[in-house]
Order: structure tokens, then sequence, then C-alpha cells
């Protein structure tokens, strides 16, 4: 019986690599090079992309905010990484308790990515990373409609408009953690 799983997991192993090559096509890494990420950084990213909005259409200008602030060498401060660094996925209103979790993975005391991904990001999202839209938005901040979309801004002053209107919204609805 020992046998037997152990083959099956050699089998799946086998199976998960030969994906993962196919996957990471000549396309795809002449991408990776041209955004000057690696393979790593990229599924990382996606992590993050992927856990700040559902929305796919908004993906990719999601990663254009996280690529700006990479090439600008600023803080990603991203909220997702906070939750996962807090361990707490009931979290629906980021604090500034949160703010000064501890972590590897908290993008708000660290610069650049986490050392890893905080979730298993689909291949949409590692394309939208591969394909971030270029713009010069670096700030961003979910909608005050609870659409699940983002409200961008370019400076800060925008960017604290837009945050004030969610935090009267998240008042609105008694959401205080």
């Amino acid at each position: 019986m020992k046998f037997i799983g152990i083959f099956l997991q050699k089998k799946l192993t086998e199976k998960m690599f030969k994906e993962y090559n196919k996957f990471w096509n000549n396309e795809r890494l002449a991408k990776l090079n041209k955004i000057n990420l690696n393979q790593k950084e990229a599924i990382v990213l996606a992590s993050i992309v992927a856990s700040e909005s559902r929305m796919l259409d908004e993906a990719d200008i999601i990663a254009g905010v996280y690529m700006n602030r990479l090439n600008r060498n600023m803080r990603l401060q991203a909220d997702p990484t906070l939750v996962f660094a807090a361990n707490d996925y009931t979290i629906r209103r980021v604090l500034n308790k949160h703010k000064k979790i501890k972590s590897p993975y908290n993008t708000y005391i660290h610069k650049g990515l986490p050392p890893g991904p905080i979730r298993l990001a689909s291949k949409n999202y590692i394309d939208a990373v591969l394909n971030y839209e270029k713009h010069e938005y670096i700030y961003m901040c979910a909608k005050e409609d609870f659409s699940g979309y983002h409200a961008f801004a370019k400076n800060l002053t925008d960017h604290n408009r837009n945050a004030k209107k969610f935090q009267i919204a998240l008042d609105s609805r008694k959401i205080y953690r």
C-alpha cells in the first residue's frame, strides 16, 4: 500500500511539473524578462492581485499599480498581505493595528514583494501581471458602492478622498473590523 502512495505522489509531482513547464512557455518567459520579474515574483504578485479583487477585468490595472510601486521602490501597502499576516480571513476592514503586524508578509513595513504567495492565483491573474496595464496610478481603494471594483489615483490627495468615501460607506454598514 505504501508503494502505491509513493507511486501516485511521484506521478502527481511529474504532472504538476509538466503543467508548470507548459504554462511557462517562451512567450510568457519573454514577458517576464520584459517586466523584470522572475517566475516566483510573478506568482507572488498574482496572488496579491487575486486577493485584492475578484474582478478579473481590472486585474491588469491593479497589477499596474503594484508594478508602479515596485518600480518606484515604494512599499506595496497591499491590504491582502496584512490579512494573510494576521491569519484572520474574517477581516473586512484593515485597521492601523494590522499595519504593525511583525511579519515578512507585511507590505506596509517591508518594501518589495513578500517571500511567497498569499494564496493560489489562477493563470488569469498571472497573465494579468505579465500583461499589466501601463498607467500612472500608484494608489487604489475599494469603491464605496461595494461593487468589488476599485477607485484608482495618481496622487495621495485623490487617494485620501477615495479612501474617505470608502470609510464612510464601511461605517454606514457598521463594518468596524
